[in-house]
């Protein structure tokens, strides 16, 4: 079974560890979504664990680099972000996603700046968990949440 790509964007706030962004690139291929890729990068894009998890599919992939969150804001000031983050107890499942959003992601050691979430705070999203844990897989996440806007966003089609 195909899916149509989705009109939705993933963004990686400052990403870290090349196999994860590797695996979320394949993510977005799959689903047809857009990834956003947020200066500074911790690796190089052809970093050997990037092209091992994307595997032979980056450059298939509909993709952007961007110095900084504010030059993407910048390029669409009207869009809808959601911000996922484990300091929140807005659960993913009861936001209302709408074609063209964006997903923001932070960084795999430390997640989104703190100004940026209390400046956004109706907009932070969560994925519930039991407290053993700090937080699930990046790339895991990722998949959860992007699955979860493409099925409400089907739905209203």
């Amino acid at each position: 079974m195909q899916i149509v790509p989705c009109d939705l964007n993933i963004v990686l706030f400052e990403p870290e560890i090349p196999a994860n962004t590797g695996n979320i690139g394949r993510l977005c291929l799959g689903s047809g979504a857009k990834l956003h890729l947020i200066r500074p990068i911790r690796f190089l894009l052809d970093d050997k664990s990037l092209r091992r998890a994307g595997l032979d599919y980056w450059h298939k992939l509909d993709y952007q680099i961007w110095d900084s969150f504010a030059e993407l804001l910048a390029s669409d000031p009207a869009a809808n972000f959601h911000f996922a983050t484990t300091k929140t107890a807005n659960s993913y499942l009861d936001c209302a996603y709408k074609p063209g959003d964006y997903i923001v992601f932070g960084p795999e050691s430390r997640g989104l700046p703190e100004d940026l979430l209390s400046e956004n705070a109706e907009r932070c999203i969560t994925i519930p968990m039991t407290g053993e844990i700090r937080s699930i897989n990046l790339a895991n996440s990722v998949a959860i949440v992007l699955y979860e806007a493409i099925r409400q966003i089907g739905a209203d089609h």
